[in-house]
């Protein structure tokens, strides 16, 4: 796979009309004006559905009113495999299942795993800030119960191979954060309400959470060149997808902040989650799985040396390709324990 690197001197060539002041900018990735027109440059190449190493991949609409779809890994094993719905990053507020490194990413995964892959395009902010993103998550997976229930013949390509006894919730960075707080909103009624799906696990990739104070990695942390996360980045993508008036101790931000929901209080499955050892949000990733753990809930930490942020997607250090090929054998060994 490519290094994909950023551009901060892209500029969008597209309609000229003038929309006032730029009033939030992420070099390369987003623009938001004044009058709320926002604009993301394609720096990202999108890739086409196609057959890879034995995946077949196909886009499917789930919801046409929000223009919700998914893109849907499937690959060739004789016995029926488990579902993992994935949630791509990029701060709620850029990416699609269509670009070309989570394509490539997670046809890999489905070959390596043995796992169907739904990617969800979900809504991104500022236009339809957060809690739009984990409704996106619940709808379809309300759309995969009735899949699964009514067996329509133009889904019983990848139906017919589910075993949805075997659910999994995954995503990196932002699609993390998703993967999350979706999970919290189904599993406590897994029992009934999205039967005959059952969640057996979360995988979350460098979960994007924050928080008012600071961490000490988030403040001095030695990150790679061509980082896909700074701090101020971090900041911009708050406050791009927080409802209006909310800061970074909100509970969709920050789990463990104070008025939040205790974890011991909340039901979650087995959670695996994946940490990197240059990403400013090493220190709350940690803190996370220890209070995890402290709440008497099942959960694997695994750290990878040398890399940063979205390292696995971005590829962007020496160290990205051998470290993504240790990741691919622990979400494998996660999924099929």
């Amino acid at each position: 796979m490519a290094a994909i690197s950023f551009n901060p001197r892209l500029n969008v060539q597209g309609g000229r009309k003038n929309h006032g002041v730029v009033v939030e900018e992420i070099a390369g990735l987003i623009r938001v004006y004044g009058d709320g027109h926002v604009e993301r440059p394609p720096i990202i190449p999108s890739a086409p559905c196609m057959v890879t190493n034995g995946v077949v991949s196909k886009d499917v609409a789930i919801e046409k009113f929000t223009n919700l779809w998914t893109r849907i890994y499937v690959p060739s094993y004789s016995s029926k495999m488990p579902l993992l719905v994935y949630f791509h990053g990029g701060g709620f507020c850029v990416g699609s299942a269509s670009w070309r490194c989570y394509h490539e990413f997670l046809a890999a995964l489905a070959s390596k795993a043995g796992c169907i892959v739904l990617s969800l395009n979900y809504r991104l902010a500022p236009e339809n800030r957060l809690p739009a993103a984990y409704d996106d998550g619940i709808n379809t997976l309300m759309w995969v119960k009735q899949e699964a229930r009514n067996g329509a013949n133009e889904h019983k390509w990848w139906l017919n191979q589910c075993r949805f006894s075997s659910l999994f919730l995954a995503g990196d960075s932002a699609g993390a954060n998703i993967a999350y707080n979706v999970a919290i909103r189904s599993y406590g009624i897994s029992g009934s309400s999205i039967k005959p799906l059952i969640l057996k696990g979360i995988i979350l990739i460098q979960p994007f959470f924050g928080g008012e104070e600071r961490t000490i990695s988030e403040m001095h942390a030695t990150q790679p060149a061509n980082s896909a996360l700074s701090l101020s980045v971090f900041d911009t993508y708050w406050r791009l997808s927080l409802p209006l008036g909310a800061d970074r101790d909100h509970p969709w931000c920050n789990p463990l902040a104070e008025g939040a929901t205790t974890l011991r209080e909340l039901k979650l499955p087995a959670a695996m989650v994946c940490i990197s050892e240059k990403d400013i949000l090493k220190d709350r990733n940690l803190e996370f799985c220890n209070a995890l753990a402290s709440a008497g809930k099942w959960v694997e930490t695994r750290m990878y040396e040398g890399v940063g942020h979205a390292f696995q997607i971005l590829h962007n250090s020496q160290f990205s390709q051998i470290r993504t090929q240790e990741m691919m054998s622990h979400l494998k060994a996660f999924i099929k324990q």
